[in-house]
């Protein structure tokens, strides 16, 4: 199966957990056959069994079939804490056709949030517009998990608000509310009201407090990136603030396109400088390597 979100089988389906469950189970159908894997992504509810501990808790029947020592995990047990953001601004919601930016954010979070929980790892939410419009502590249980679902799939249905970004203050309100080291996975356009040096001074708050960053930059590769219009004059329309601009997209593209890419090295050496994952997340793409980077990450932090 190929890990990519369809607007069909996005909208059509409607449930989002059934969805992610399907998604992540290929990849790590696939991760078993790729020389990543050696993850450990497969016990649910055992954890290796770590030298000095009581035995008392070793799974003997599971012992006999891998000769590895694995201890039972119980539920209150929790190897990552881990939250979820993802920017809900206008620029969000494009294009207009197809899956947008913000769907795309949405399934991938589904995904990570159906490994979190195959993991009984802790997860939380935070959606950000003009301001943390939503937010939740990181919790594995299973009604909790169920609420995460239920939000994102309202992301997935939702309309554009017409709502800027008020990224870095709302970074900056979850960097003060996390009190324990965990793992921040941020899912935006670096679209905002506020410019790069304030973003990446949130950012900084979030490393301060000892906590670990991935931010995946999401982007419509074609129109966003590549600018691929076809060569006649446009309206373009500034989703947050409703600026208009006519424009011949021939005369524009080359300049457009270096601007592109001065913004994407500026973030990457940005985020270089802060020892911070950077991870182009373009909707064209699949979602194996959103994944593959999640589970990077969670390793390095076990």
């Amino acid at each position: 199966m190929e890990n990519k979100i369809t607007e069909y089988n996005l909208l059509q389906t409607g449930n989002l957990e059934l969805l992610a469950k399907q998604v992540v189970e290929g990849f790590i159908t696939g991760l078993h056959k790729s020389p990543f894997h050696g993850f450990s992504v497969e016990f649910a509810e055992h954890r290796q069994y770590n030298k000095g501990e009581s035995i008392k808790h070793i799974d003997w029947k599971l012992f006999g079939k891998t000769e590895k020592l694995y201890t039972k995990r119980y539920e209150e047990e929790t190897n990552l804490r881990c939250y979820l953001v993802i920017d809900d601004s206008s620029s969000m919601y494009f294009p207009n056709e197809g899956i947008t930016k913000i769907q795309f954010a949405a399934y991938a979070s589904a995904c990570i949030t159906y490994m979190l929980k195959k993991q009984r790892d802790a997860v939380g939410l935070n959606v950000i517009d003009n301001e943390v419009s939503f937010q939740s502590q990181a919790k594995s249980g299973s009604v909790h998990i169920k609420m995460i679902f239920n939000e994102l799939n309202k992301l997935v249905e939702a309309k554009n608000k017409n709502v800027g970004s008020n990224l870095a203050a709302g970074l900056h309100h979850i960097a003060e509310t996390i009190h324990k080291r965990s793992l921040v996975i941020i899912f935006t356009d670096m679209f905002s009201n506020d410019n790069l040096e304030k973003i990446f001074e949130s950012i900084q708050h979030l490393k301060y407090n000892k906590h670990e960053v991935i931010i995946f930059h999401v982007a419509d590769k074609k129109l966003e990136m590549d600018f691929d219009f076809a060569k006649r004059p446009y309206i373009f329309i500034d989703s947050e603030t409703n600026e208009q601009l006519k424009l011949h997209s021939n005369l524009v593209a080359d300049d457009y396109k270096k601007l592109v890419v001065d913004f994407k090295e500026e973030i990457k050496l940005k985020c270089a400088q802060l020892k911070v994952d950077f991870v182009e997340a373009c909707i064209e793409n699949n979602l194996d390597q959103i994944l593959l980077k999640f589970l990077q990450k969670r390793e390095k932090m076990k």
